[in-house]
């Protein structure tokens, strides 16, 4: 069994939601799911970092504000340069989530910089794997997948409501999706790396 730690920031409840159902994806494909939520710029990041560092694969997910990953998340990434130093997150798999409230934002942008984080400490990214939507953009309701049309991760949107409400039921369907192609991938991954140890031994 391979363990998923899903390290994220969320402010006003919204982003939780997609984290626990990335959470239930991972659950869903009988693999392990760590959720591991930042909840301040002036917390202690250590037990995150060295629980992520134990995970064979970590999703990163945060808000879109103004553009980018919010900058509470910015601040856990920066405290992730010690594990940088040592490699301590190199070659683990790496997927990653955004929500903002407009249907664009930039979110895009807020996924790049979630990528560029992993591949800073060598890992390596795995996308959202979800089709876009076929039906015109005015037939895209509230239960369709991937209705942003995202691919290199997932891209939700939020309404100014509750997260009991928002996001809808297809963007938490997504993130469901994400959480089961990222523990399918890990699991895959960790088994041929023993496979190739075991044959190298």
């Amino acid at each position: 069994m391979t363990t998923v730690a899903i390290v994220y920031h969320s402010g006003y409840g919204h982003t939780a939601v997609l984290a626990d159902k990335v959470a239930q994806g991972v659950r869903d494909a009988g693999q392990t799911a760590v959720l591991l939520p930042i909840e301040s710029a002036a917390q202690d990041f250590a037990p995150l970092i060295e629980a992520a560092t134990k995970a064979d694969a970590i999703v990163f997910g945060a808000p879109t504000y103004m553009g980018d990953v919010s900058g509470v998340f910015k601040v856990f990434a920066d405290a992730t340069a010690g594990v940088f130093f040592t490699g301590g997150w190199k070659d683990k798999l790496a997927a990653g989530f955004t929500n903002s409230h407009s249907f664009a934002g930039d979110k895009g942008h807020a996924l790049a910089s979630l990528t560029i984080l992993a591949a800073q400490h060598g890992m390596n990214w795995v996308n959202l794997g979800v089709p876009s939507p076929t039906v015109v953009a005015a037939e895209r309701g509230p239960d369709t997948l991937n209705r942003v049309g995202s691919f290199i991760g997932l891209a939700a949107q939020s309404d100014n409501a509750s997260p009991e409400i928002t996001p809808p039921a297809g963007d938490r369907e997504t993130a469901r999706l994400l959480g089961e192609r990222i523990a399918k991938a890990a699991l895959r991954w960790t088994q041929g790396a023993d496979a190739v140890l075991d044959k190298a031994a």
